[in-house]
């Protein structure tokens, strides 16, 4: 067996399952990557309810005062 033909054979299985392994750790960083970019969508999300709800009990706090005041105004009517 000549040397090039040699070295080729224990080359190219080292090297396949470098290449396997390698393919394995940038997919599991990938994957690692888009999961933290959803969480980060899930808590903007988050915050623009919570925004929201603040505002719309902001609103409904200064609804109920003004109905207050018109069924006091309504009751002095009587």
């Amino acid at each position: 067996m000549s040397e090039p033909i040699y070295l080729l054979t224990i080359f190219m299985p080292l090297a396949t399952i470098f290449l396997i392994f390698g393919m394995r750790f940038i997919v599991a960083i990938k994957k690692a990557k888009l999961q933290a970019e959803g969480e980060e969508a899930y808590r903007l999300i988050a915050e623009r309810a919570v925004a929201a709800q603040e505002k719309t009990a902001a609103a409904l706090a200064d609804l109920q005062a003004r109905v207050a005041g018109i069924e006091k105004v309504l009751k002095e009517v009587e």
